[in-house]
């Protein structure tokens, strides 16, 4: 590996305000803003907007989507027909 080529890697503090969630870990990233974190050592800290401790997925609370009337929407205003549905007994000839 080349020397003085690649950037510091070193802890960061990535910190969640929606959920008051942080979390520890190592990171490039780099931030002006620091945070005292509970082993005693000041830490960069960056703000994000959204973590696993934030996000509906990973939370539970996602929400059903009713991509049935969406389509039925989409349809009606574009005017794209739906194509019969072919029966699978038409299809297959009798093996007597």
């Amino acid at each position: 590996m080349k020397k003085d080529i690649h950037p510091e890697y070193r802890p960061v503090v990535f910190r969640d305000v929606t959920a008051d969630f942080s979390i520890l870990t190592r990171s490039t990233m780099t931030s002006a803003q620091t945070i005292e974190w509970s082993d005693g050592a000041t830490y960069p800290v960056i703000d994000v907007d959204v973590s696993s401790a934030s996000h509906p997925f990973y939370t539970g609370r996602t929400r059903v989507l009713d991509t049935a009337g969406r389509v039925e929407k989409f349809r009606r205003r574009y005017g794209v027909a739906v194509p019969p549905a072919s029966t699978p007994a038409a299809d297959v000839e009798d093996a007597s």
